[in-house]
């Protein structure tokens, strides 16, 4: 028996593509539908300021993530907090904490650190 690929016509490798996109897919459906509707974000809510930008991943109450970025793309101790979370500091232009919990904090905030001074402090609300 021949190998399909080695055919050399169109129509084979097609039919391999299509057999291949067909799998991916049903892995692809099968993986959303098995995740926990409470892991996946329903918005992506987020604020910028003058120096820094703050977005959060969530559902409702349920925070997946919060991403602090600097605007100016320059390094920075950045951090976190939501409600009882507190991130550590970061030095960097963009950092991102996975938080993975549901709180009935209305507030997500980020902060930008430079030379021991608080230069900025950015909240959103959820």
């Amino acid at each position: 028996m021949r190998n399909p690929r080695d055919l050399g016509n169109g129509v084979a490798r097609h039919a391999v593509r299509r057999v291949a996109t067909t799998v991916a897919s049903a892995v692809l459906v099968g993986m959303a539908v098995t995740a926990p509707a409470s892991a996946l974000p329903s918005q992506v809510d987020g604020r910028c300021g003058t120096y820094i930008c703050v977005y959060t991943a969530h559902h409702n109450r349920f925070v997946q993530d919060i991403t602090v970025e600097t605007r100016d793309g320059l390094s920075g101790q950045l951090r976190s907090y939501w409600g009882d979370f507190r991130s550590p500091r970061v030095n960097a232009a963009r950092a991102r904490w996975a938080v993975g919990a549901e709180k009935s904090a209305p507030l997500v905030c980020g902060a930008l650190v430079r030379d021991g001074r608080q230069i900025e402090e950015v909240c959103v609300t959820i």
